[in-house]
């Protein structure tokens, strides 16, 4: 492989990481050839290493090296609740809040029928057998507010809702500190409907 083969080859493999474009990419690379050989070996073998032993929780499909995550096993989880989100990075952000106690389950997309993404690809059925398994009492959508999130949770609601759970959704309105002025229309309107 040529010299010039092998430094395209890397810029397109930076590209893949979201909102990489060729210009980040390419300035990446060369940073990392240039100034920071150390630092791309590092990367390289992190790389390497977290795809080899990083897997899915057997019980809430979150990123772990383990059969079942921490956060499956830790005692002091809430088990009554669990928490639908679309990513472990979703889960990661509801974490640091430090506001849920209970547990998770990451579906790893959401429902995007353009995309041909249907309810098998994201587990549904796996979501319900663990939301209907005598222990949870409330399922907490946290699918994002787009379209797809949307759907998502609309679809988990419409299959939970004959079961006796509890269905919840966060909230969704202005944001603290901000001047309604500036908030979009759409973000007032949703939370004059969900006001409290």
């Amino acid at each position: 492989m040529s010299d010039a083969n092998s430094l395209d080859v890397l810029i397109q493999a930076l590209r893949r990481l979201p909102g990489v474009g060729v210009k980040s990419a390419s300035r990446m690379a060369f940073h990392l050839l240039q100034h920071d050989r150390e630092g791309a070996q590092v990367l390289s073998r992190a790389l390497q290493a977290a795809t080899g032993s990083i897997r899915h929780c057997a019980q809430c499909h979150t990123f772990t090296e383990a059969e079942v995550c921490a956060t499956c096993l830790d005692p002091r989880r809430d088990r009554s609740k669990l928490c639908v989100v679309e990513t472990p990075a979703d889960q990661s952000a509801v974490e640091r809040t430090g506001a849920y106690k209970g547990l998770y389950f990451v579906l790893m997309g959401k429902l995007s029928p353009l995309d041909g993404i249907g309810p098998n690809d994201i587990g549904l059925k796996k979501l319900f057998e663990r939301a209907c398994d005598g222990v949870v009492q409330e399922v907490i959508m946290a699918t994002n507010f787009t379209a797809e999130g949307e759907a998502t949770a609309h679809v988990i609601s419409e299959g939970l809702k004959s079961r006796g759970l509890k269905l919840t959704r966060l909230a969704r309105g202005v944001p603290a500190g901000s001047e309604l002025e500036y908030v979009d229309l759409g973000t007032i309107a949703h939370a004059l409907v969900d006001r409290r």
